[in-house]
């Protein structure tokens, strides 16, 4: 079975990584294959790395606001360039509310703090599941 490929990035300015990191580490450790931009990225360079690398689905770890500025972008991109692949946004600043409100706008799930591995993982499965279909 193919390994599920992983996006995980980080949007703008937000320097806060340890979140990111430790997703990264779980994911590999859940047996998928992860790419890894790290910080200050813009949204071309995600979608640019995410066709170069045939990924699966793309992971942002959001820590402070600057993905609601960076995101509307990065969604076009992504129509634009006839990447069809989900797209999850998790981090410490996402409420309920803000969970709601990103998959009205495209976003594939959205995860907060009290997220659980498992949670994260199944979810990150029936994605790219759906997707492969």
């Amino acid at each position: 079975m193919k390994k599920i490929r992983v996006l995980i990035g980080i949007l703008g300015l937000d320097q806060h990584e340890v979140g990111a990191v430790g997703i990264s580490r779980m994911l590999r450790d859940a047996g998928m294959e992860v790419i890894y931009t790290g910080k200050f990225n813009l949204p071309s360079m995600i979608v640019k790395a995410g066709l170069e690398e045939n990924v699966d689905l793309i992971g942002l770890s959001c820590h402070s606001w600057e993905y609601l500025y960076y995101l509307p972008e990065l969604l076009e991109l992504l129509k634009k360039e006839k990447l069809d692949v989900p797209v999850m946004v998790g981090g410490s600043v996402i409420t309920p509310q803000d969970s709601k409100s990103l998959v009205e706008m495209g976003v594939a799930a959205a995860f907060g703090p009290s997220a659980t591995n498992e949670e994260i993982i199944e979810c990150i499965k029936a994605l790219v599941a759906k997707e492969a279909f």
